[in-house]
């Protein structure tokens, strides 16, 4: 056999290996981590550690989960910490049920729509004071932990702080989305930016040893003090202060009045599947609008990758996108009509819009930024899918004096026009990107997940149910098999300047459905980064272990016990 012979051969045989792989096989980077005693998930393999270490102190899948978020918080900067906002969907072993906490801020009480009218400002700016709503992640760790956790808020918040005060090298890709972040808001000229996240004047690279000794105080005072001396104490006026001299309006009282609310998930079944989501201010209900409208399709006969497969979920998202920009807003302001949206009737109408073509996108997108979601499971059976995010990376470059923390810019996603449910009032919690996802079968649970991304976030979601459940892959293969992503072009207006938007879709997708999606009248293009970050815990009750999977396009570790 010659040597041209055998390297053709071998040619062959990986051609149609990779052929075979668009039909939903073998996408997997990595083998699944499996367990029995606790499980935790996050997107930094130190923040990882920290979870497992208090699961094996005896805390709970909740005390582990706020572990990581306040590690996180501290390592991964770029895409929470306590100045932003969180939401939580948690399974309780004891009562069998699951819980929704909704963490997010509300918006200042001296600030009016008037006063963005009289500035001649038609749009929240990215950064600055104005985009800055009450921070809710503390207050959502405090509601946690009063009614499900375990261990003392001084055991858990311990590892985070000897991080701050001792240090840790700055990973791959975090790294370069701090040097990116820090830089930008360098450039606008924000306060205390360099005194928080640079050393000797630098921006830590990767591989060098960052700490942040101020952030340790912070969660020291947290720790000893409880979530009071964040919204009433001296770190409520630090922030209140802060935030005032640099014309901005968050003030004491509003810190001093902000509440969580714990909230009832809503679910559609999928395929035998409960799916679970939190109901608005987050966009958690377009997945499930969009699973809705899907299972109406036979995907035993369409095969995954393929351009009818692409095409379907595509059109499923632009209807329900379509609703998200007109109904989904702050409840206690708006009317958000949950069960005419999430109903079977309503899904067969939306669906019956869909034709083989591209159809207009008449709905304006939101814009992506960075987030974490970390998940954790413990020996009891308790579950916790858990989201937290500053908004736009690292947040609105509004950074209190010697706190160690940026403040979140999610009041940018208010809507200045009148009329409209997300319209911007004083006392409102903004439109929310970030969502955790858990699924359910028969009354027990199965799968908690999560996909960051901004816009992605749903589409991500319905990508991983679909994965599992239509195209039969484990936990880790529905994490890491390609991806593709729906956005709009928008034009001034907020409307998609020529009503397809775009399908951006990862390098696993083969030409062939990018051709054919061309000649159903669909942009095609590559996007770089936005597809998401995702964590999953899957509990095989059969076997009594959990499964776990992580991102492979990012820093993050599953880890077990």
């Amino acid at each position: 056999m010659t040597r041209q012979f055998i390297f053709f051969f071998i040619l062959l045989y990986a051609t149609s290996f990779a052929q075979d792989r668009v039909t939903g096989a073998l996408f997997a980077t990595r083998s699944e981590v499996i367990a029995q005693n606790g499980m935790v998930a996050t997107s930094h393999p130190l923040a990882t550690q920290v979870g497992l270490d208090i699961l094996k102190q005896g805390g709970n899948a909740i005390d582990a989960a706020i572990a990581a978020n306040a590690t996180l918080g501290l390592m991964e900067p770029v895409g929470c910490g306590i100045g932003g906002d969180l939401f939580v969907i948690l399974w309780d072993a004891k009562t069998k049920k699951l819980y929704g906490l909704n963490a997010s801020g509300r918006s200042p009480s001296g600030l009016t729509l008037e006063y963005f009218e009289e500035q001649g400002i038609s749009e929240i700016p990215s950064y600055g004071p104005l985009p800055v709503s009450v921070p809710g992640a503390v207050d959502g760790w405090f509601e946690l932990h009063d009614r499900f956790g375990v261990l003392p808020m001084t055991s858990i918040l311990k590892p985070a702080i000897q991080y701050a005060e001792h240090g840790f090298p700055m990973t791959e890709l975090i790294g370069m989305y701090f040097n990116g972040g820090v830089s930008r808001h360098l450039s606008n000229g924000f306060p205390n930016i360099e005194d928080t996240y640079l050393r000797d004047g630098k921006i830590p690279q990767e591989g060098e040893i960052f700490r942040n000794t101020y952030l340790a105080e912070t969660y020291k005072k947290i720790a000893k003090k409880g979530r009071d001396v964040f919204y009433k104490g001296e770190i409520a006026k630090t922030i209140s202060d802060f935030i005032q001299s640099q014309g901005g309006f968050l003030s004491v009282e509003d810190l001093s009045n902000h509440r969580s609310e714990w909230v009832e998930p809503v679910s559609i079944n999928y395929r035998g599947y409960d799916i679970w989501e939190l109901p608005p201010n987050g966009q958690g209900i377009a997945a499930l609008q969009m699973l809705q409208i899907l299972e109406g399709y036979d995907f035993s006969n369409i095969p995954f990758g393929s351009a009818e497969h692409l095409h379907v979920f595509t059109e499923a998202k632009k209807l329900a996108f379509e609703d998200r920009a007109k109904y989904y807003a702050d409840m206690d302001f708006a009317h958000v009509p949950l069960n005419t949206l999430l109903s079977d009737v309503y899904a067969e109408k939306r669906r019956g819009l869909i034709t083989d073509r591209a159809s207009a996108h008449k709905a304006g997108e939101i814009s992506s930024g960075e987030t974490i979601y970390l998940t954790t499971a413990d020996k009891e059976g308790n579950m916790v899918s858990f989201i937290q995010s500053n908004y736009r990376g690292m947040g609105s470059g509004m950074v209190p004096p010697k706190l160690g923390f940026m403040l979140q810019n999610r009041g940018e996603l208010f809507n200045l026009k009148k009329g409209y449910n997300n319209t911007y009032e004083p006392n409102k919690r903004p439109f929310h990107t970030i969502i955790p996802a858990f699924i359910t079968k028969d009354g027990e649970p199965f799968l908690s997940f999560g996909v960051m991304g901004g816009d992605f976030q749903p589409q991500g979601h319905t990508q991983i149910v679909m994965n599992i459940i239509d195209f039969g892959m484990n936990v880790q293969e529905a994490g890491d098999a390609p991806r593709w992503d729906h956005s709009g072009s928008s034009s001034p207006t907020g409307e998609p300047a020529d009503g397809r938007g775009e399908i951006h879709v990862e390098s696993g997708i083969p030409y062939k459905t990018v051709r054919d999606l061309m000649f159903r009248g669909h942009k095609v293009g590559f996007g770089l980064g936005y597809y998401g970050g995702y964590q999953a815990i899957l509990w095989d009750g059969k076997n009594k272990v959990y499964h776990g999977a992580s991102e492979s396009r990012k820093d993050g570790q599953v880890a077990g016990y």
